[in-house]
């Protein structure tokens, strides 16, 4: 069996993307043990480099040169990403505890989630000074001031206060004048009116460092006129004010935060062994004093044997001592202890391209030293952004050989056919977990399991059946599970009815049983937050082991004949409105091949998590009277499906098109869905083909969409009213994208058009067209049982 396909038996959880897990990921994914599962827990999607956050504040560098992309790396390490915050572990039960998802089971945690400035104590600090971590926020943050001080009136003056004077406050400092001074005589104005305070609790500013430093950085600073201001610990902050020890004042217009470092309560609180900063207390192999199964580095650690400052040099060099005592832990192997460096090479940057750099007593400056700064950072960034190819080699550890080699062999001998299903007593325990909501009109479901389930039929309504499944495309089974009940509820919205119950059918990979009772926990856990929402009872299901993790539902829903939505209810006039972005087959696509960025995922999954039913209702509300959801067949595709029944044509605008982020930057590449050659064979339905095949955005009308966006035909003169509502609504990208026209002589019954659509008087055109001897050949192009043999 492949190393990857081997059964699950360990669960190992990073809790944080920080520099120390990063070689974690790297070295399992280059090595990985069979077995053993690897999931990282992140807040952060794009882990800043701490050592290159200065350049990029200043303009140096660009955000990809100053950051990690974390699920690309954890799809090196065949790692599962849950993109959320770690909020509490309960340590006997062994799982984390998170913000915004089900609590995640492990067996060996390590964490490595930074530190943030000290705000508690601070009145105010909280509310309006702007923390230096999380740096994501930052940088957001960083964006809104300098568009803050460049909508300022040039004569007006802005005072920016940082509050902090060690290495991290004294160069955000520079780096932040230095960057906006740039910003301003790029708008040929002046910077004199930016006046910058460097406050310190100390009698002087960087405290920690050597005294030849501190003359340097003085001489810097007050060449660059910052106000220094030492022996003034700042104790609270209001709007506009600053209040000093001991009564003083200082107005400001914005305020940085970079105070000593400080962790999470929720760490102390969960019961893990702290120092007196709430630090996790851990021994020389990275172990928590308390825990056995805890590991821990980075900023969060705090070792008991060295007392060394929180720095990124320490973060970077924890990582391969860790990775290996972690691997040591899974195999029984004996530890092996780390010891911190006690001197380092330190360089701090004066904003511009120049740094002064220190090591022991000894400092020295130049614009040589920021390049050697400059130097090594590109090259430890390349470690991360050049993943190696992988080998063929064997892994150097096993797990351990008590109960593993007996729970694979237990996996390896069950059955098929019924003997496949995942066994009672795992899905009682899950079914104890879960809280599908009830329904009065379900009279046997889940409350009480029969061979089958019982639901009432409202009077006078019609039953509207559907079935969506599809093998796992993300590594999360709780997103797997939100996106694909979405994905199966997007048919019954788009008919305008009201989902009433639903049929879960899973798949879960060979484990041992706690993890497949987890796992089934995880996938149910996202089907039902979905199920609940829209008030859809779950009565029961289908589950069974198999090679890969698999999702879909049986929905069923309800509602009266004369209000559901239909294919085929197109008419000349219309506006199609499209409620959700595209681009999801192609951004997959290249996800799968290591080739997308994180951040366009996300921004992906989220577009396919947000559900239809507003939409759907919105746009009946407004006239609609054919409206489908756009998946698997793609825009085209679907458009198609429902020229044919309403006896119509179509224009679709490629410049209207809304596009998910790093959609089109995939189609450049050449990355497309494997489905995609087959909806390509519809151009046969598009009449000018050779006029728009070399634009740029065509072959997005032919990517395939997973828990796409509605389709609707919208009458003209609703259609401004009804794109407001859809955008109050949280639809934010939906758009016209083309218009419906009466019947023409043309055997392909779309035309695809660059630019705005052209006006027409629908009015005067004769829609009463006898089509009868175009109805064979169109049903060659739009039925659903022709689609595929459409183009050949």
């Amino acid at each position: 069996m492949d190393d990857s396909e081997a059964p699950i038996t360990h669960d190992l959880v990073l809790v944080g993307g920080g520099h120390s897990h990063l070689a974690v990921l790297k070295m399992f994914g280059m090595d990985p043990i069979p077995g053993v599962q690897l999931t990282l827990v992140t807040r952060d999607l794009d882990m800043s480099y701490s050592g290159m956050l200065p350049g990029l504040i200043a303009g140096h560098y660009d955000f990809d040169e100053a950051h990690v992309d974390l699920r690309r790396l954890a799809r090196f390490a065949d790692a599962r990403l849950y993109h959320t915050e770690a909020i509490g572990f309960d340590l006997e039960e062994g799982r984390v505890h998170c913000r915004d998802r089900p609590p995640i089971d492990y067996d060996l945690l390590s964490v490595n989630i930074g530190s943030t400035p000290r705000t508690e104590g601070f009145p105010g600090a909280d509310e309006y000074a702007t923390p230096v971590k999380p740096i994501d926020a930052l940088l957001d943050e960083w964006e809104h001031i300098r568009r803050r001080i460049l909508e300022r009136k040039a004569s007006e003056t802005t005072d920016i206060a940082v509050v902090g004077a060690g290495a991290g406050g004294t160069e955000l400092t520079l780096a932040t004048q230095h960057r906006l001074h740039q910003d301003l005589e790029a708008t040929d104005r002046s910077p004199d009116n930016i006046q910058f305070h460097l406050f310190s609790a100390d009698d002087t500013i960087l405290p920690n460092q050597p005294g030849g430093v501190q003359r340097r950085f003085r001489r810097v600073l007050g060449e660059r006129d910052v106000d220094i201001h030492t022996n003034t610990p700042i104790v609270e902050v209001e709007p506009d004010v600053l209040h000093a020890d001991g009564g003083d004042t200082f107005a400001y217009d914005e305020v940085f935060w970079v105070t000593n470092a400080s962790a999470p309560d929720w760490i102390e609180e969960s019961g893990l062994a702290t120092d007196d900063k709430g630090f996790i207390e851990v021994d020389d192999y990275l172990r928590s004093t308390s825990h056995d199964d805890v590991f821990a580095a980075g900023d969060i650690a705090s070792m008991t044997h060295y007392d060394r400052p929180k720095s990124g040099v320490f973060a970077v060099r924890q990582g391969k001592p860790l990775e290996n005592n972690l691997r040591r832990t899974i195999s029984g192997s004996t530890l092996r202890s780390y010891t911190p460096q006690t001197n380092f090479l330190q360089i701090i940057s004066t904003g511009d391209r120049h740094a002064v750099a220190t090591r022991n007593f000894w400092s020295f400056e130049g614009d040589w030293v920021w390049n050697l700064k400059d130097w090594i950072d590109q090259r430890w960034m390349e470690k991360w952004h050049d993943l190696p190819e992988m080998g063929d080699e064997e892994p150097d550890y096993e797990v351990r050989q008590n109960e593993s080699l007996q729970e694979l062999s237990e996996v390896a001998m069950r059955c098929g056919g019924c003997g496949a299903k995942i066994g009672s007593s795992v899905l009682d325990r899950v079914l104890e977990r879960l809280d599908p909501v009830d329904r009065e009109d379900v009279r046997v479901g889940l409350n009480e399991p029969d061979d089958a389930a019982i639901v009432d039929v409202p009077e006078g309504e019609s039953v509207v059946h559907t079935v969506d499944f599809f093998r796992a495309f993300v590594d999360d089974p709780y997103l797997l599970g939100r996106i694909a009940a979405n994905h199966a509820l997007g048919d019954v919205f788009a008919m305008n009815a009201a989902p009433q119950s639903a049929l879960a059918l899973c798949t879960v990979p060979y484990a041992s049983e706690p993890k497949v009772a987890e796992q089934l926990y995880q996938l149910m856990s996202g089907a039902v937050e979905v199920l609940n929402e829209t008030n859809t009872a779950l009565v029961g299901g289908h589950s069974a082991e198999g090679a890969e993790l698999a999702f879909g539902l049986e929905v069923n829903a309800t509602g009266p004949p004369d209000e559901l939505l239909r294919k085929g209810g197109l008419h000349p006039g219309d506006h199609l409105v499209l409620t959700k972005p595209v681009g999801t087959g192609t951004l997959f696509a290249a996800d799968m091949r290591h080739k997308a960025k994180g951040r366009w995922i996300h921004e992906a999954l989220d577009s396919m998590a947000q559900l239809n039913d507003r939409a759907a209702s919105i746009v009946a509300k407004h006239g609609a009277q054919a409206c489908t959801d756009v998946t698997g067949f793609g825009l085209l595709g679907h458009l198609v499906e429902m020229t044919r029944p309403s006896k119509v044509d179509a224009v679709v605008d490629l410049e209207s098109l809304p596009i998910l982020t790093g959609a089109m930057d995939t189609i450049e590449a050449g990355i497309f869905s494997s489905l995609q050659p087959d909806n390509v064979r519809l151009r046969k339905a598009v009449r000018n083909q050779e006029d728009v095949v070399d634009h740029d955005r065509y072959p997005l009308l032919f990517d395939p969409q997973t828990a796409g966006g509605l389709l609707a035909g919208v009458p003209g003169e609703n259609v401004d009213a009804c794109l407001q509502e859809l955008r109050e609504a949280g639809y934010d990208e939906a758009c016209v994208v083309g218009r419906i026209e009466p019947l023409s002589d043309d055997i392909q019954p779309i035309e695809v058009r660059s630019g705005e659509l052209p006006d027409r008087d629908i009015e005067s055109l004769d829609r009463q067209r006898d089509d009868d001897s175009l109805d064979f050949d169109r049903s060659a192009i739009d039925s659903d049982d022709e689609m595929r043999r459409a183009g050949e």
